[in-house]
């Protein structure tokens, strides 16, 4: 059986240009929203038509990538996945945003916990979670076919910060080396800002990364 390719739309979004991503099986007609920031639910306007919106799944915890994830989730039905360890950030995340001078509103309570290794299923795509802590405790970031969304871990040339609460910088560079860099070199990594790239470019060429 031949198992189509993902389609990937990506919406950036917000103050802080986050990335927001719609992964869709057009075969099956669903999709999945993958961190819908301040801004984000606008991506739903993009979908193909007749696309049924099953998940909406959050790479970490922080205000700048779940600002829309309540009005998605009303506006589809879609349930939220999130890894327990993020649970904290996310319920503070409309405090955290008036710091940064922004209101949002705090995400409803996660429907399914995401895990290390785990495995989701959208359509007739396979969608492994990794859990890659160091930016935040509950980080993970999503594998399907040769591409892997990777939130705020690893971004084109550099990589997440880890100065906020719960953020870690060798649990960060573990990560990376233990997770993303087992991915094959011709991974196509979308991460949470900025321009996409490869595990194989990162692996080569990214500064922070040298040693590992």
């Amino acid at each position: 059986m031949t198992v189509p390719e993902a389609q990937i739309i990506t919406r950036v979004c917000g103050p802080m240009a986050n990335n927001c991503y719609a992964l869709v099986d057009a075969s099956a007609s669903v999709a999945a929203i993958i961190d819908p920031g301040i801004g984000g639910a606008a991506i739903l306007d993009d979908l193909p038509p007749g696309v049924r919106v099953e998940m909406v799944l959050l790479t970490h915890g922080h205000f700048d990538h779940l600002a829309d994830v309540a009005e998605v989730m009303e506006r589809t039905g879609a349930k939220l996945g999130l890894h327990p360890a993020d649970e904290p950030i996310a319920r503070q995340a409309s405090g955290t945003a008036r710091l940064f001078g922004m209101e949002v509103a705090g995400p409803p309570a996660p429907d399914f916990a995401l895990e290390g290794d785990q495995a989701l299923r959208l359509g007739t795509l396979d969608i492994k979670v990794l859990h890659v802590p160091g930016h935040s405790p509950g980080g993970v970031a999503f594998v399907t076919g040769q591409t892997a969304f990777t939130g705020d871990t690893l971004f084109a040339g550099s990589i997440g910060r880890t100065d906020l609460p719960g953020g870690d910088l060798q649990q960060l560079l573990a990560s990376i080396r233990n997770q993303l860099l087992g991915l094959p070199d011709d991974t196509v990594a979308l991460p949470g800002h900025g321009p996409d790239t490869t595990i194989g470019r990162e692996r080569s060429g990214n500064p922070f990364l040298f040693g590992l």
